[in-house]
């Protein structure tokens, strides 16, 4: 899995993968097929309230744009909806990597964490 600018991207040896066919993959990880499952879910609900969200700001912009008198409150109401499509994403990303690194069987996170003593302080970072 890797994260890009506003998603991700799924690649297993060569191949690129959809969010479904990762799905299908991690099927033989119960733990890990459950986790992407809900992964799976905020990933579709961000795709529809991005949709609807763009839809809403898009008619009142091109309503402004021909001249007409724009619904501003729809535009602000699609604004809403595209914030919540975004914080679903980073939800997906979470929930999606989680379940990789269960299938993986590995934790590929590195985990910082300060170490206090007597005389100063360090940072460790766990792999």
């Amino acid at each position: 899995m890797y994260k890009t600018f506003g998603g991700t991207r799924f690649e297993m040896d060569t191949l690129v993968l959809s969010p479904k066919q990762v799905l299908e993959v991690v099927k033989v990880e119960p733990l890990a097929f459950e986790k992407f499952k809900r992964a799976k879910a905020n990933y579709n609900a961000a795709g529809v309230l991005g949709f609807t969200g763009g839809v809403l700001v898009g008619f009142p912009l091109g309503t402004a744009i021909a001249g007409g008198e724009p619904e501003w409150g729809m535009a602000i109401a699609g604004g809403f909806l595209i914030l919540g499509s975004f914080s679903l994403n980073n939800v997906f990303k979470s929930h999606a990597f989680e379940a990789i690194e269960l299938y993986n069987g590995k934790t590929a996170r590195i985990k910082p964490h300060f170490q206090f003593y007597g005389t100063g302080a360090r940072l460790v970072m766990h792999f």
